[in-house]
């Protein structure tokens, strides 16, 4: 057998990254985890890869991404040294015809894998506004009758009812749902006849649920699956020539990019959806406000980010209505941001006290039990980095008492750094007592 030629093209991109074979095998790695197939490559693989060995087909992806991430740019396969990637044989250039693709894959689960392992791209192309406006003219075709305002109804009536689900027990339950529902019921209203005007509010009804669907992706971890939902939602929003929901989905997808850990992409979709209304209510530019300052931290910049909080802060109290975005922002979400600004930039003790506000002006009727759950963890990871291991225990007992309940890759994660965390304290009667009660909730939890 032949030897292989030396990969020219890797061993550029090496070069460029600045990164030893070991820390490029670390962050492949990463990558794999986060998108749920955790890799274990170490320094050999990296020295064969760049001697022209080609790493197997379903990496290759994973070597770019972590590649992208360090470089600051899209690296194509050709560019790394790698054969052109085939698209898949149902890519389809209509909006609704990819959106159908989407759900009817989703809802397969013999796809399930493969939707699991689709990456979180840093570098996916957003699609700007004027080249969204308009995706939807030729879309009739006349195979289902006439559809009016009922049926715009019943769409925001389930995306209601869809959102209650996923709040209250979690993404894992309600998705199999929306995506059935957009296949079965809003595709084929996108394609039957109607007026211009009830068209418009069929798109802007659809964009939502494309985009809840997304979020719900997000709660079990299927972070590329949810950016193609975001897209969609996307594509629909500029269609309808919504502003609002177009807005809230790039907000959206900061909010996804930052608990990622991924300072840029954060920041820079957290400024568009800031910058696609720039005439926004005081309770919308809280909304919008309160996400960049959480972004704008990540990337670093102090100055920034405690900007952005005070504007959200005087944006509040201008705010009229709690019924002026999705959402409603509230004084309890504020708290939330200032919370995760603060830890993010090192003040772990100013983090938990914000958090602690926020519980206090938690509202019971309009909060999600998921989100509180989640909120509650972050707490006791955040009090046990400051040696306050009882308080975290407590805190830890509470998310235990509600988890069986709530099927969430985001609480799952939640639960699987506490029991990383409680590790080096076992020889601690409390934290032994809460390691064993937590094995015996949830079992199948990783470490």
């Amino acid at each position: 057998m032949a030897k292989p030629e030396p990969n020219r093209d890797l061993e550029r991109l090496y070069r460029e990254s600045g990164w030893t074979l070991r820390q490029f095998a670390q962050a492949i790695n990463r990558v794999g985890t986060e998108q749920g197939t955790p890799l274990k490559y170490r320094e050999p693989s990296i020295y064969q890869w760049l001697k022209g060995h080609m790493p197997k087909a379903q990496v290759r992806p994973v070597i770019l991404e972590a590649l992208c991430r360090r470089l600051g740019r899209p690296i194509s396969h050709g560019e790394a040294g790698f054969p052109t990637a085939t698209l898949p044989t149902n890519v389809s250039p209509s909006t609704v015809e990819g959106l159908i693709d989407l759900g009817r894959q989703d809802m397969d689960p013999s796809r399930r894998g493969v939707l699991g392992a689709s990456l979180f791209s840093v570098a996916l192309t957003v699609p700007n506004w004027p080249d969204v406006v308009g995706r939807m003219e030729g879309v009739r075709n006349g195979q289902v009758r006439r559809v009016g305002m009922s049926e715009i109804e019943t769409v925001v009536t389930m995306t209601e009812r869809l959102s209650a689900i996923d709040d209250e027990f979690g993404g894992r339950h309600a998705r199999p749902m929306a995506a059935a529902f957009l296949v079965n019921t809003v595709a084929p209203y996108l394609r039957a006849p109607a007026s211009d005007s009830v068209r418009k509010e069929m798109m802007r009804a659809a964009s939502f649920l494309s985009y809840l669907t997304g979020w719900m992706a997000v709660d079990e971890g299927l972070h590329g699956l949810a950016q193609s939902y975001y897209v969609k939602g996307l594509e629909l929003a500029g269609a309808s020539d919504d502003h609002a929901t177009y807005c809230h989905i790039l907000r959206g997808m900061s909010v996804q990019a930052a608990d990622l850990g991924h300072g840029a992409p954060a920041v820079r979709l957290a400024d568009a959806a800031a910058a696609s209304v720039p005439s926004a209510a005081p309770r919308m530019r809280a909304f919008l406000a309160g996400q960049q300052a959480h972004a704008h931290a990540l990337s670093g910049d102090r100055r920034s980010a405690y900007g952005f909080l005070h504007e959200a802060e005087s944006a509040l109290e201008k705010a009229e209505s709690p019924t002026g975005t999705f959402g409603g922002y509230s004084p309890a979400t504020l708290a939330y941001h200032e919370s995760r600004v603060r830890h993010v930039l090192g003040d772990t003790r100013g983090s938990i006290d914000a958090l602690q506000r926020h519980f206090r002006l938690r509202s019971s009727d309009n909060d999600s039990k998921r989100g509180g759950l989640r909120f509650t963890a972050m707490m006791a990871e955040q009090q046990l980095e400051l040696g306050h291991l009882e308080a975290a225990s407590a805190n830890w007992h509470q998310v235990l008492d509600h988890y069986a309940t709530v099927k969430s890759g985001r609480l799952d994660e939640h639960m699987n750094t506490m029991l990383v965390r409680l590790r080096p304290h076992l020889g601690n009667r409390t934290a032994r007592a809460l390691h064993e009660r937590a094995r015996a909730v949830a079992p199948s939890l990783r470490p």
